[in-house]
């Protein structure tokens, strides 16, 4: 039997342990920022379009794990990627039970109205942005915590709205598609029922049939099997990378479909790319696990690779 000297020597060592491991994994979480770089020209993209995108996704703001100093940093980093445009891929706010609240909207929208490029700053909403706002209502045109906060900070906010947009190597279309978890009460048939807030053949009605590439964007990847062959890229949030990620291991990943098996990175199929993003914030459980916070620089065109 080890004296207990030596007993308190292995519990000292173990607690000295858990504390290191803790405090690397409190770090990884909330103070880490990643920069994950793609160059991609994906099928239908000019290879003389140049174009440097950063993205943000699910920023979920509260404190004190999201607080206003830490998106504060995000954006920064933001910035000093110098991108053409900047894209935020919805879940702005937060319904983490483990939290001291939300931030309020105009000190993350504050914050995020920092964020600077020539071709400007767009965003979609995600399902947070509608299942914890609120003063939401169940109908089609009900106010949005999150969208009235994007538009004050000075950002297009796209729901099922498709833009085209000129650079100096040529054009784009950029679409921005309702959330697909969102839902409101309305009237079909004349039947009162839930009724989805993604509208995607109508997202791509607005796009016109004049050759210039389109990029989709669409909080939860779940869409891309139904997504056609006019959209180059689709890019996506929600699923956080699967957010507790050991040894590249995922146990749960969100998900809509539940036969689908889209949690982060790069995807192809039938000549449409998808990709995800492991955003910045957490959802449910305040911790991440191999899968660091990251902030996205997308090449696209130039000599990006085509794969």
């Amino acid at each position: 039997m080890p004296s207990r000297r030596t007993a308190m020597k292995i519990l000292g060592g173990a607690a000295l342990a858990g504390l290191a491991a803790t405090s690397a994994l409190a770090a990884d979480t909330f103070v880490r920022l990643r920069v994950q770089r793609y160059r991609l020209t994906p099928p239908g993209w000019p290879e003389d379009l140049s174009l440097r995108i950063a993205l943000l996704g699910d920023l979920h703001a509260c404190y004190p794990w999201m607080r206003p100093s830490r998106i504060r940093t995000i954006v920064n980093a933001m910035n000093a990627l110098q991108p053409d445009i900047q894209l935020l891929l919805g879940d702005y706010l937060s319904g983490m039970q483990l939290s001291f609240g939300q931030v309020p909207p105009e000190q993350w929208g504050a914050e995020l109205a920092r964020l600077k490029a020539p071709l400007g700053v767009h965003a979609v909403l995600g399902n947070h942005d509608w299942i914890d706002d609120p003063i939401a209502e169940q109908t089609e045109d009900s106010p949005s915590t999150a969208r009235q906060a994007l538009q004050d900070a000075g950002i297009a906010v796209y729901e099922n709205d498709a833009r085209r947009i000129e650079t100096a190597d040529g054009a784009f279309w950029l679409a921005g598609l309702g959330d697909q978890m969102g839902s409101y009460i309305g009237t079909v048939d004349g039947i009162s029922r839930r009724v989805a807030r993604d509208d995607l053949p109508g997202t791509m009605a607005q796009i016109a049939d004049d050759g210039a590439p389109v990029l989709l964007m669409a909080h939860e990847p779940d869409i891309f099997p139904d997504v056609p062959a006019r959209v180059s890229l689709i890019l996506s949030g929600h699923t956080h990378g699967g957010q507790i990620v050991p040894f590249g291991w995922a146990p749960v990943v969100p998900r809509i479909r539940k036969h689908l098996d889209y949690r982060y990175g790069h995807y192809r199929d039938n000549r449409r790319d998808l990709l995800i993003t492991g955003g910045v914030g957490c959802s449910i459980l305040p911790i991440r696990i191999g899968m660091a916070p990251e902030i996205v620089l997308l090449e696209l065109g130039g000599q990006a690779a085509t794969g």
